[in-house]
C-alpha cells in the first residue's frame, strides 16, 4: 500500500510531491513514469536537438529529488489499468501498486494523424526526450526535413532543425502558420521571419504519404503533397499538436469530456483521484469554466494544488489559468494571452500599432471595457502589466488610450487600478 500514487512524473507529478512533503514529510508516496528521466523541461527540446543544451541541463529537478522526498519512483513502466473500486493501479507485467489517494497526470501525447508510410526510419514526434534524442542522432546523417504542422512545436522543431544546418519545409494545414495563438496579421510577420531564416513555408495542405528511399523503402526518402507535389527529404517531423492521454480511464466511472474533468481542488468525481496537467480540464479564469490548458507553468500549479489537498493540508482552489504563449523562435518574441481570434468582432474594441519595418506588432482585445486578449511581437516588455490587468478583470476604460504608448507601466496607472491589478483572486 502506498499511500500517494502520482501516475506522470513531469510538472504536474513533480508539483505534487513538493506540495504533499510540505504537508505530509513521511507518508508512502510512488510515481509511475513511463519515461526514464521524467524531470526534464519538455520547452526545452528544441534547445537539445540543436545542441544548445543537453539532457543535464534540460533537468529542472536532479537526480536526487526523489530520494531527498522519499519517493519510490518507477521510471520505465507503464500504467495499464486503474480499479477505482479496490483502488489500486495495475503496471506493465502485472504489478499492482495499492493506493489511498490517487493523482492522474499523464499528460498529453502527440496527435500523429494516419498517413501511408508513418512508420519509416526517420518519422519523429518532437515532445518527448525519447523521440528527441532519436531525432538529434539522425540529424547528423541528413540534409533535408519536413516539419508537420504550424504551431509552436512545429515552428521549434523548425529553428532546432535549421540551427544544426538542416533544409526546412513547415508544413501548415491553415493558412497561417501559428494559427491558434496570433492573428492574420502577426501570423505573416511570423512567416517573413521564417523565410529570411531560410524556412520554406506551405500553407493549405498537409502531408499524405512519406515515400522511402530509392535504395531503402524503409527509410524516409520524402513525402507526398494532398495536391500531389513530391518535396525529398531525409527527416519528417510531425508536430501537429498534443492530445491528452485518456486511455487508461477509459470506459471507466471517472468524468472525461475531452480532458478529465476536476473541480477547483483538482478533484475528479471519484472519491480519492485528482487529475493535472494536460490530461485535466481545470479552470479557465478568463471563461470562467474549465478547457483543456497544455501550459508547463499551469501544470506544475495544479499539480500543487492537487498534491496539498490530497496530503490533506488547508484545502485550497486552483487559481487557474488562461490561453497563453510566450516563444522567441528565429529572435523574434512573442506574447499572446487570451482570446485574440474572436470570430464575431462587433462587441469587442481593438487597439492595434503596427511597426512592419522594426518587426512590431501589438494588437489588444477589449470588451465591455476590460481586456479580454492581447498579442505583443517584437516588443514584449509591457505584457506582464496587460496580463494582470486581464487576470484581475480590471476596467481599463480611462486608460485605455495610453495601453500601447511607450510610456505606459505601472506608474501610468491611477492608484486605484493600481490596487484592483494586484489583488488576490
Amino acid at each position: 500500500m502506498s499511500k500517494y500514487v502520482i501516475i506522470g512524473g513531469s510538472a504536474g507529478g513533480i508539483g505534487a510531491i513538493e506540495a504533499i512533503r510540505e504537508v505530509d514529510p513521511a507518508g508512502t508516496l510512488t510515481v509511475i513514469s513511463e519515461e526514464k528521466t521524467p524531470q526534464y523541461s519538455r520547452p526545452m527540446i528544441s534547445e537539445y536537438v540543436s545542441r544548445e543544451a543537453t539532457v543535464d541541463m534540460m533537468k529542472y529537478r536532479d537526480d536526487q529529488f526523489w530520494e531527498n522526498n522519499n519517493v519510490n519512483v518507477l521510471n520505465g513502466r507503464t500504467a495499464t489499468k486503474i480499479d477505482f473500486t479496490k483502488k489500486y493501479v495495475e503496471l506493465d507485467g502485472g504489478d499492482k501498486i495499492d493506493y489511498e489517494k490517487l493523482l492522474i497526470a499523464t499528460g498529453g501525447k502527440p496527435f500523429v494523424p494516419r498517413m501511408k508510410g508513418e512508420k519509416k526510419d526517420g518519422v519523429f514526434t518532437f515532445t518527448e526526450l525519447s523521440s528527441a534524442e532519436g531525432l538529434e542522432t539522425k540529424v547528423t546523417q541528413s540534409k533535408s526535413a519536413v516539419v508537420i504542422g504550424g504551431g509552436l512545436i512545429g515552428v521549434s522543431a523548425s529553428e532546432a532543425l535549421v540551427k544544426r544546418g538542416i533544409k526546412v519545409t513547415l508544413v501548415e494545414l491553415k493558412d497561417n502558420i501559428l494559427s491558434l495563438i496570433l492573428d492574420k496579421t502577426a501570423s505573416e510577420i511570423a512567416e517573413t521571419v521564417l523565410k529570411k531564416s531560410g524556412v520554406t513555408i506551405i500553407t493549405g495542405q498537409t502531408v499524405q504519404q512519406i515515400q522511402g528511399k530509392q535504395d531503402d523503402q524503409s527509410a524516409v526518402g520524402g513525402v507526398v503533397m494532398t495536391d500531389g507535389t513530391e518535396i525529398p527529404c531525409d527527416l519528417v517531423v510531425v508536430a501537429i499538436g498534443v492530445i491528452p492521454r485518456t486511455e487508461l480511464v477509459k470506459d471507466t466511472s471517472l468524468k472525461l469530456n475531452r480532458g478529465i474533468i476536476v473541480d477547483k481542488f483538482m478533484r475528479t468525481n471519484i472519491p480519492d483521484v485528482y487529475a493535472c496537467g494536460d490530461v485535466a480540464e481545470a479552470y479557465d479564469f478568463l471563461i470562467n469554466e474549465n478547457r483543456l490548458l497544455p501550459l508547463w507553468p499551469l501544470a506544475y500549479n495544479g499539480g500543487r494544488v492537487a498534491g496539498n489537498n490530497m496530503a490533506g493540508g488547508k484545502q485550497i482552489e486552483y487559481e487557474g489559468g488562461t490561453v497563453m504563449s510566450s516563444l522567441k523562435y528565429f529572435d523574434l518574441p512573442i506574447i499572446a494571452v487570451g482570446n485574440i481570434n474572436p470570430q464575431d468582432t462587433s462587441s469587442y474594441e481593438i487597439l492595434v500599432e503596427l511597426k512592419p519595418e522594426k518587426t512590431i506588432y501589438k494588437k489588444i482585445l477589449l470588451k465591455d471595457n476590460k481586456i479580454s486578449g492581447f498579442i505583443f511581437l517584437g516588443e514584449i516588455e509591457k505584457a506582464g502589466i496587460l496580463f494582470r490587468l486581464l487576470k484581475n478583470h480590471v476596467e481599463v476604460s480611462e486608460i485605455k488610450e495610453i495601453l500601447l504608448s511607450e510610456d505606459f507601466g505601472i506608474v501610468s496607472l491611477p492608484e486605484h487600478l493600481r490596487q484592483e491589478m494586484f489583488v488576490v483572486n
